[in-house]
């Protein structure tokens, strides 16, 4: 009976340990999404901060050889170019709060906007929620390839971008709105904010999966259809001219 109990024990707690290093691969692949997101916003200034320093090196070389600058005209320089840098340097990066996705975005670029709103609302969140924006973002990699080579009018495109742009960010901005004593009351039907996040989160996963799943089973009958062209035209080892 001792024995029984202990490896029940044991496997509850090996249970256990696999959801939560499922878990935490899930938010480790995040963070390290959103660490190339920042490192490639890091890289896009700092090429915009040398193009803008560049040009007005060459402005400031090209007015000293029609006429002399002075030293204070070296100075009016240095100090607009260190200008132009901080500005462009120091701008507002990305932020918690809904993002903008203007309808000219390409279906890729949305999808990491999406999942860089997810990685910075996350630690707003409940921890019941927390776990299925893990799932969502474990998605979304595959997902932004699929999408990707939609066009922006495709059906289940537009659905994704619904989804993503609007109904998912609102969700979570509307729920940083309750303040945090609310959050835990239960409403006409017994439900907390809490779990009606959760719910809509997971409402909003299926969703993703039920688009994943049509985009998938399109390619698929678009492979079959070729494949079954390239059997009946070119199978019987004649090539029609």
């Amino acid at each position: 009976m001792t024995d029984q109990r202990v490896e029940k024990a044991l496997a509850r707690f090996e249970r256990v340990t696999t959801a939560i290093d499922a878990r935490g691969g899930e938010v480790a692949a995040a963070r390290r999404r959103e660490r190339q997101r920042i490192n490639a916003d890091f890289g896009r200034r700092a090429a915009r901060v040398g193009i803008a320093v560049g040009l007005v090196s060459l402005v400031t070389i090209i007015v000293g050889l029609i006429m002399p600058i002075g030293m204070f005209g070296f100075l009016a320089a240095v100090g607009l170019a260190i200008g132009i840098a901080a500005v462009l340097a120091f701008a507002p990066g990305p932020s918690s709060s809904v993002p903008t996705v203007p309808a000219s975005l390409a279906n890729g670029e949305m999808v990491q906007r999406f999942d860089s709103f997810l990685y910075r609302s996350r630690p707003a969140l409940p921890a019941p929620a927390q776990t299925v924006v893990d799932q969502i973002s474990a998605r979304l990699s595959p997902l932004r390839e699929t999408l990707g080579r939609l066009p922006d009018l495709d059906p289940q495109a537009q659905d994704a971008r619904r989804l993503m742009s609007v109904h998912l960010p609102g969700l979570v901005e509307r729920y940083r709105n309750v303040p945090a004593a609310f959050r835990t009351e239960a409403d006409g039907e017994g439900k907390t904010v809490d779990q009606r996040l959760v719910e809509s989160l997971e409402a909003g996963r299926d969703a993703l999966d039920d688009i994943s799943q049509n985009l998938a089973r399109a390619d698929v009958d678009a492979f079959s259809t070729q494949g079954r062209f390239i059997q009946s035209r070119y199978g019987d080892g004649e090539i029609e001219s």
